[in-house]
């Protein structure tokens, strides 16, 4: 994130509503408050003006006309950091064809690989279809991720792949499909951080942290399948487990 750090902003809902989200308040009870798209731009401004190196928007896939909206009163007033839109990966292909030559870095979750898992847990039985064809879109537009001297992102396509208890993402077939369907140099991010948060705890297999011998197994695997552009971030010894 650099020294200013990501400018992000976070949006009240959500198109995908895993029922583990971490942002749950916000995500699934719609904290938050509304404000115009020209003060939306002013935030954005402000945060430019603190020194932050892009604007992260994060769940923006369901408001994404009043984006476009804001994003032309801050363009005009001098907005000129990067862009990155920072989703669910549950996007439409229509709606990210409109968004190519305005966000300058993609970052998409992929969650799970099975549709009976999506369906129990997100309600998006389609959703490993519908991550596959926006990822496919998303690379298409940026390619792979670009990282200058200063070690930022500048433009390009960031995945991040949050490692379930019992393998519930799917993570062999996650990596495989980047590998060898998008580009072997994807940037991926995979995340240990899985807590039961929302309403997990109705769930017997989410109803845990991720244990040290699970995330490692999901190391190798990346690198098995031909994934090595790994977040630096993402090593055991940068996670604290509890004991």
């Amino acid at each position: 994130m650099g020294a200013g750090g990501s400018g992000t902003i976070f949006f009240a809902h959500c198109n995908l509503l895993c029922l583990f989200c971490q942002n749950y308040e916000i995500s699934h009870l719609g904290e938050g408050r509304e404000v115009s798209a020209g003060q939306l731009a002013q935030v954005m401004l402000d945060l430019q003006a603190r020194g932050c190196h892009n604007i992260n928007f994060v769940s923006p896939s369901h408001v994404v006309p009043q984006i476009l909206e804001s994003l032309s009163f801050a363009a005009s007033e001098g907005l000129k950091i990067p862009l990155v839109y920072n989703t669910g990966g549950y996007d439409s292909v229509e709606t990210l064809k409109l968004l190519e030559e305005i966000f300058d870095i993609y970052m998409p979750d992929l969650k799970f690989m099975d549709g009976e898992i999506a369906r129990q847990y997100c309600q998006a039985e389609d959703y490993p279809e519908r991550v596959r064809e926006a990822i496919r879109e998303m690379h298409r537009q940026t390619g792979d991720l670009v990282i200058n001297r200063r070690g930022l992102a500048e433009r390009g396509l960031l995945v991040r792949h949050l490692v379930l208890p019992e393998n519930l993402a799917g993570t062999r077939q996650a990596m495989r499909f980047l590998a060898r369907d998008i580009s072997p140099r994807t940037y991926v991010n995979l995340m240990a951080q899985y807590r039961p948060c929302g309403r997990a705890g109705e769930y017997p297999h989410l109803n845990r942290r991720l244990t040290p011998a699970e995330f490692e197994e999901a190391l190798r695997i990346a690198e098995e399948e031909g994934i090595h552009r790994l977040d630096q971030r993402t090593s055991f010894r940068a996670v604290r487990f509890p004991q």
